[in-house]
């Protein structure tokens, strides 16, 4: 591992961190710049009452590679996509199901990794130098019960705000961008510009690498199992100083996966641990970014809230951009 790129990951969490910046105890990290203010003017933005869902459909055939059901602390399972089930059917009912007369009812359930498809990672999904986001100890805040504070069930109901696509992609004029492209900030201050909506304190922030693409092509998720293209860890201090309340993309983990030394999460580190940045990966960003390069309008009111389950880490989101 080079001693060089820690060192500038850490100065960069030096630069980019806000522990402290609102309160001591804080748990919504950059959620507390997406003010009530912020909200309205968001729903200013709808003017066709266009829905655009952002989310994968939860089934067996999604993008993760394991082959079995979650099971508790087991560090060597890979994430399984969901396994849905009937309890009681229309094609064999009995007595259990009965409500009287001829009526009956079908009932189902579902075994899911929370991070398997569309979803957004909690402050407590990461950390690095035993400390979580706001310094608390790594060790008090994720046990076998769960996250004890940083949970996604703390800001579940925060994820409404104006949001803002960088379409990256068509900036180079690709579908896709090349395997284990890593994402510069010119590359989004490009973005940007050619979106015609600056992003601005409390946005959240979409990044398209095209990456879906693939899979609406092919069917299939070969592309996923190789190098991803997705945003430098230097893109940390972009979002920083643009204000940016979340940010999301339509690859793996919202960051390139060719990073190499040794490191695999850098931007993830600097994001959830020091930022407070909540991330959202799997974002299916196609139909949104045809619209938005059609009517030359690439902000919106986005409604993308996480799922309040008790002490996660990550929840499921079908988030849904409203033009």
């Amino acid at each position: 591992m080079s001693d060089g790129i820690v060192e500038e990951i850490t100065a960069l969490g030096d630069q980019v961190r806000n522990w402290g910046r609102w309160k001591p105890d804080d748990e919504l990290g950059t959620l507390n710049l997406i003010t009530s203010e912020k909200r309205l003017a968001a729903a200013g933005l709808v003017r066709r009452g266009e829905v655009f869902s952002l989310c994968l459909p939860l089934g067996s055939r999604g993008p993760q590679p394991g082959r079995s059901a979650p099971t508790p602390l087991d560090p060597t399972a890979e994430r399984s996509n969901p396994i849905h089930f009937m309890v009681r059917t229309g094609s064999e009912p009995d007595e259990m199901s009965h409500l009287g007369a001829t009526c009956y009812w079908a009932d189902d359930a579902v075994t899911m990794y929370l991070q398997a498809g569309t979803q957004w990672d909690a402050l407590s999904h990461v950390y690095y130098g035993g400390l979580v986001y706001n310094g608390r100890p790594s060790s008090s805040v994720v046990d076998t019960e769960g996250a004890h504070s940083c949970g996604i069930d703390k800001v579940h109901d925060k994820f409404v705000g104006r949001g803002v696509l960088l379409d990256v992609a068509r900036v180079h004029g690709v579908s896709c961008l090349p395997s284990g492209h890593a994402i510069k900030p010119e590359e989004l201050d490009e973005a940007e510009k050619q979106s015609g909506a600056s992003v601005t304190e409390g946005d959240i922030v979409l990044v398209r690498t095209g990456l879906m693409s693939t899979w609406t092509e092919s069917g299939d998720w070969s592309a996923f199992g190789k190098p991803q293209p997705g945003l430098h860890f230097s893109c940390a201090k972009w979002l920083h100083d643009r204000g940016a309340a979340a940010v999301a993309a339509d690859n793996t983990a919202v960051e390139a996966s060719s990073f190499s030394d040794g490191i695999y999460a850098p931007f993830h580190m600097l994001a959830l641990r020091d930022m407070g940045l909540h991330l959202g990966e799997f974002w299916y960003l196609e139909d949104l970014a045809a619209d938005c390069a059609n009517d030359g309008m690439s902000e919106f009111l986005l409604v993308a809230q996480a799922l309040p389950f008790e002490g996660a880490v990550g929840s499921p989101v079908n988030p849904l951009a409203i033009k």
